[in-house]
């Protein structure tokens, strides 16, 4: 075997290099595609866990807040507990930071403030220890008005002095040294100093604990009763719960990068299909001189096996500097915002690489499995006097039924893990039982078109060869099909989104003008707009109305990320929110409340129910009842993937106190333009705090064409990837229509003698690929057009909790198919030219 490969394949590689090197690139794209998101992720993935470990020390419980913070009382308790060795309290808040600027304006960044207690910090977190600098004062930890600034913040505040955001006011601080923590920017400070400084007197965030050798954690935790604002979770749940978030995103953008390799495996097929076919009176020979239909079988097996280790090697090699490259300029996000603010370096990983590797390798031979059985099956007496194979008849079409059926019950099973694993085996199946119906499809439509066309010469042989050699016919548009359908189900898809993106923003965005100081929802407790602000702002020219709305973080959930409350105006909940069902009326006594589609899948909050977990957590004013909130409707939120609960701002402000904006929205009466509005707004902040530069301000439109293009900007991966596909599927049929001209030269030959002009046989030639790619184009639309339902209905709603409206875009599909049948019918008519030419009127005389 190696000395055939040495001698007989290798000559082959010679004569055709490019042929086979585009087989190997197509596997290499890949494997590389797919081995670099998976070293992306486990790069960021790593260094969050990092970051999460250096910021958190060695505790064994952390007690932390659901919303915002806590009575500062409880560290007492917790620190007087004979069961505790150790206990360190801890004040977070997410803003926003300004450095010094000698020229030009000054850009605000988000910087996380820590505050600690110095003296028990070392113990429990060393990297959050301050270090003082080389000229800070003696006590300069327990200064106020000091901060200390890990690596990651000091690249960007590289000043003395920074200004941190606190409402619509800046506050000077000095930098005072360093802290060893890594991950994003953050900075460290005595946690007195923080509650002044941020106006927290009194509590708390977080406190880690210690327990002592011996200790029970969870008779620890009975002890305290804690209150249901409080949860008590280990140290390690936020890079876990991090972990299990990002794995579906993970999953959907590594199969989403094994389209390449799926598509790659066509073009090793139709590689290699050619070869043979070229190559067949060469297996024949071999066949004569003992070599076993088994053997030959193992020759081309190994051809694609070699083809694929060389593309998986090169995909490897190309998929690490992919990783490389896209940590440097990206970081470790890849847009999922799951790890925003880490920057990551590379972690290579050889399980992985060997996997991935394996992948390329597998693929490449399931491509050349059917050319490998059709060199097995050549018959040498009749392929060397050029009759070739005798054509094989067609199977059954009942395992393409069942195959369709079973994809068809796979697409009801729910996810796996928090993973669409049943959906993904049901597109695999649904294209494969699709591909293998070929033969019979081909049959149903040209067995009834052939007595249409009987009295045309041209159009007969052209449908009666598609008819009679139906397994040829569908191994030469297979490619076009896999290529197709999927092209198709990610068009499909991506308009669906869209469409449903571009009506949610119809009715999210019914204002004129929005004003925001928030780039953010974590950081809605430090950023925000006074009530007196916002009275004001509704007496400025032009302004008809004003609408403000409140966003609060709620820990609901240690295992899952926060979720976010909205209090907004909803006198008409059926308006303002983009309702999916019905709306329910609220029964006396309970309060009113409307979630997200995550919060039915991830917390069980369904139309009709009392929400347990919110009456739990939010944080009452003292001597104030909470009320039971009752779910009463269900909307669709683009936005915010772990959940949001939207209420009527009048029940938030009257249960809580809290009259604190963060985000407005702002109808105009037409009196005053929007330039002037904007400037009237800035001058008011500019008034009332100095702080003018501080706003975001943006018209419906502006935020309607950001919000699209961030989205067109985000799926433009899938119309490449759509490019690739449709040109491997082109690539095949031109190698198979290759191959098959090439066994028919004597047929050609022989029309020739009876009369028939080269232009008529090449018009056979395109003829019959016009009808090979038509039947192709509707196989690929129609499969498609199912993969791309389960996609919308069942891909989407398991990996991020939210739904969508299926639209189909006809105009453009349809140019999609006839483009396909077009290139289809030319790269037929150019695969014929060859065969067409005086050797095939020569080649008659073989037989004479």
């Amino acid at each position: 075997m190696l000395a055939l490969l040495s001698t007989f394949s290798w000559r082959e590689l010679q004569h055709h290099p490019w042929r086979n090197a585009a087989a190997a690139a197509a596997v290499m794209l890949g494997v590389a595609l797919a081995f670099s998101v998976q070293l992306i992720n486990a790069s960021a993935l790593s260094e969050f866990s990092q970051a999460v470990r250096a910021v958190n020390g060695q505790p064994d419980l952390e007690l932390r807040a659901v919303q915002g913070g806590f009575d500062e009382s409880l560290y007492q308790r917790v620190a007087a507990d004979p069961q505790v060795a150790l206990a360190s309290p801890v004040l977070e808040v997410s803003t926003y930071a300004v450095a010094e600027s000698t020229g030009g304006k000054a850009e605000r960044l988000p910087l996380r403030i820590i505050g600690v207690d110095v003296l028990a910090v070392a113990a429990m977190a060393p990297a959050l220890m301050p270090v003082p600098s080389s000229g800070a004062e003696r006590f300069a930890l327990f200064a106020p008005g000091t901060v200390f600034l890990n690596p990651a913040a000091r690249q960007l505040f590289s000043g003395p002095k920074l200004r941190l955001q606190i409402g619509l006011e800046l506050r000077e601080v000095s930098v005072a040294g360093s802290v060893g923590a890594g991950g994003g920017p953050l900075a460290v400070m005595d946690i007195a100093a923080a509650q002044d400084l941020f106006g927290k007197g009194g509590q708390l965030s977080r406190i880690d604990v210690r327990l002592k050798p011996g200790a029970d954690a969870q008779r620890f935790i009975a002890s305290l009763q804690l209150a249901p604002g409080i949860t008590a979770t280990a140290p390690g749940d936020a890079a876990e719960r991090v972990s299990n978030l990002s794995r579906a995103y993970r999953v959907n953008l590594t199969v989403l990068a094994l389209v390449a390799l799926f598509t790659g495996a066509f073009l090793v097929f139709s590689v290699l299909s050619l070869s043979v076919a070229k190559r067949a009176q060469q297996f024949a020979l071999l066949g004569v001189l003992g070599l076993t239909g088994r053997e030959r079988l193992q020759l081309v097996l190994a051809e694609s096996v070699l083809l694929g280790l060389v593309g998986s090697v090169l995909g490897i090699a190309l998929g690490t500097a992919l990783a490389a490259l896209a940590l440097r300029l990206l970081g470790g996000d890849l847009g999922g915002g799951y790890f925003s603010g880490v920057a990551p370096s590379l972690q290579w990983n050889g399980a992985a690489a060997l996997t991935y590797g394996a992948l390329g390798v597998l693929a490449a031979a399931v491509g050349g499995w059917w050319p490998a059985r059709a060199a097995q099956k050549l018959p040498p007496a009749q392929t060397l006097k050029g009759l070739g194979a005798r054509a094989s008849g067609g199977k059954g079409h009942w395992l393409s039924i069942a195959l369709i059926v079973a994809g068809g019950l796979l697409a009801l099973v729910p996810p796996l893990f928090g993973i669409p694993l049943a959906a993904y085996v049901a597109v695999g199946l649904l294209l494969v039982g699709g591909i293998t119906a070929l033969p019979w499809l081909i049959a149903l439509l040209y067995d009834r078109l052939s007595p249409h066309v009987a009295n045309r010469l041209l159009p007969l042989l052209a449908v009666e060869r598609a008819r009679r050699v139906r397994e040829s016919a569908a191994v030469a548009v297979s490619g076009v099909v896999a290529s197709l359908s999927l092209a198709v189900a990610l068009t499909v898809m991506v308009a669906s989104f869209r469409e449903s993106v571009t009506r949610w923003l119809d009715v999210v965005l019914p204002a004129d003008l929005y004003v925001r100081t928030a780039l953010g929802s974590s950081a809605s407790d430090t950023a925000y707009f006074s009530p007196e602000f916002v009275q004001a702002l509704g007496t400025l020219p032009g302004v008809a109305r004003v609408g403000a709305a409140r966003t609060v973080q709620l820990l609901l959930d240690p295992a899952r990320p926060a979720v976010t409350l909205i209090a907004r105006p909803l006198d008409d909940p059926a308006t303002a929110l983009p309702l999916v069902g019905g709306l329910l009326p609220v029964p006396p006594g309970h309060v009113g409340i409307y979630v997200s589609e995550p919060m039915v899948d991830l917390y069980g909050a369904r139309p009709g129910t009392v929400f347990q977990p919110l009456s739990q957590s939010l944080q009452a004013t003292p001597g104030t009842a909470t009320p039971p909130f009752y779910v009463a409707g269900v909307w669709r939120d683009y936005a915010r993937q772990f959940g949001a609960i939207a209420m009527a701002r009048a029940d938030f402000e009257r249960l809580t106190g809290d009259h604190r904006a963060n985000d407005l929205a702002l109808w105009l009466d037409g009196s005053a333009g929007d330039a002037n509005v904007q400037q009237g707004v800035r001058a008011l902040a500019e008034r009332q705090s100095g702080a003018g530069a501080l706003l975001e301000l943006a018209s419906v439109s502006e935020l309607r064409a950001t919000s699209l293009k961030i989205f067109d900007r985000s799926f433009a991966v899938t119309y490449w990837l759509q490019a690739v596909a449709i040109a491997i599927g082109l690539f095949g049929v031109a190698a198979s229509f290759s191959a098959q001209v090439l066994a028919r030269r004597k047929e050609f030959g022989l029309l020739a003698h009876l009369g028939l002009t080269r232009r008529q046989i090449l018009a056979v030639v395109a003829g019959e690929g016009a009808a090979w790619t038509l039947i192709g184009a509707l196989a690929g639309l129609t499969l498609g057009l199912a993969v791309s339902t389960v996609l919308v209905y069942v891909v989407n709603p398991q990996s991020f909790h939210w739904t969508m409206d299926l639209m189909a875009p006809w105009l453009r599909l349809g140019l999609l198919c006839a483009a396909v049948v077009a290139a289809g019918t030319l790269t037929a008519w150019l695969a014929g030219r060859a065969a067409a030419g005086k050797d095939a009127v020569l080649a008659v005389k073989e037989d004479w």
